[in-house]
């Protein structure tokens, strides 16, 4: 099986000055606005970090539920946050890090198979398998 998904961004001006759009083939992004104050002065719009975060997470979580299910494990709920962090580093800026913060509930496991899976979903899900990063994972078993 092979998929491939579209996204696309447009800009106008310069680094400081300019404004950009991005958009995504599913309509859930549709010339959202972002730019340089966005991406590194807090101000309001979109930034690839963000966008980044959000598929992190999404991965994780599905390639998690998969694991899961083979294990014979059915989450109730699984909620991921993905912090990735931009910085300057010699030669530029860099992704330096996806943390993802994952709270479950997961009837009739136990905290050491939860980890087991966890960490292995961590490892195989593509986007971890893209980033260049350190990936770290923070996991807790709610009862």
């Amino acid at each position: 099986m092979k998929i491939t998904r579209h996204g696309s961004a447009a800009w106008q001006g310069g680094i400081k000055d300019g404004k950009g759009t991005i958009s995504a083939e599913s309509g859930a992004l549709n010339a959202y606005p972002y730019g340089f104050s966005s991406r590194f002065e807090g101000q309001k719009g979109s930034n690839p970090e963000e966008l980044i975060g959000a598929a992190h997470a999404a991965c994780f979580t599905m390639a998690l539920s998969l694991m899961l299910t083979e294990a014979g494990l059915k989450p109730t709920q699984l909620d991921t946050a993905a912090a990735v962090t931009i910085e300057q580093v010699e030669g530029g800026f860099a992704i330096t890090s996806s943390k993802l913060t994952l709270k479950a509930k997961i009837p009739g496991t136990d905290n050491a198979k939860f980890q087991e899976i966890a960490a292995k979903a961590k490892a195989g899900c593509p986007v971890s398998k893209l980033l260049k990063t350190e990936i770290t994972l923070d996991a807790t078993l709610l009862s």
